[in-house]
């Protein structure tokens, strides 16, 4: 299982998935755990720093033009990624009180995997309000990491497609 590959397209792929207004998910800071990891990120992002990114880019470029239209709809993105040096350095409690709450309404659960045998899981969410994303969730875990993606706010879909048309 590439669970790393996985939560790494899906993550280079949220800004153009996803967006909202409520499915902000209460991910904490893991303050205790950046001193025990060997690697840590994070990341949070609200709609006056993504506005900011926006302002940056021409429009006179239909690339970026359409970059701007699609960061528009974004309020926040939040990532937490811990690497560790020996198994189970973290609360499996943790993890579970941020994928308890995508059993809530207005979340989708998309994918689903658990590797037993090598103890990794895979959890990525959709929040819908009337066939609307209005948020992404994704989570990952292994003995040795863990990565939380929570992405808030409105993509219009058709935008999404145009951005995948354009070449880089």
């Amino acid at each position: 299982m590439h669970a790393a590959r996985l939560v790494t397209c899906l993550a280079l792929t949220l800004p153009l998935l996803a967006s909202a207004q409520t499915p902000e998910l209460k991910i904490p800071s893991f303050e205790e755990l950046q001193h025990k990891a060997v690697d840590s990120v994070n990341v949070t992002i609200d709609s006056a720093v993504l506005g900011l990114a926006g302002h940056f880019m021409p429009d006179s470029d239909p690339d970026s033009a359409q970059l701007k239209k699609t960061l528009a709809g974004l309020k926040s993105v939040q990532v937490r990624s811990f690497r560790f040096d020996s198994d189970f350095a973290y609360s499996k409690s943790d993890i579970d009180s941020v994928r308890n709450q995508l059993a809530g309404p207005g979340w989708s659960r998309l994918v689903q995997t658990r590797d037993h045998n090598k103890n990794e899981d895979v959890d990525v969410y959709l929040a819908l309000d009337q066939h609307v994303i209005k948020g992404i969730a994704i989570i990952t875990s292994d003995p040795r990491k863990f990565t939380i993606v929570n992405v808030v706010g409105t993509v219009d879909m058709d935008q999404v497609a145009q951005l995948q048309g354009t070449s880089p």
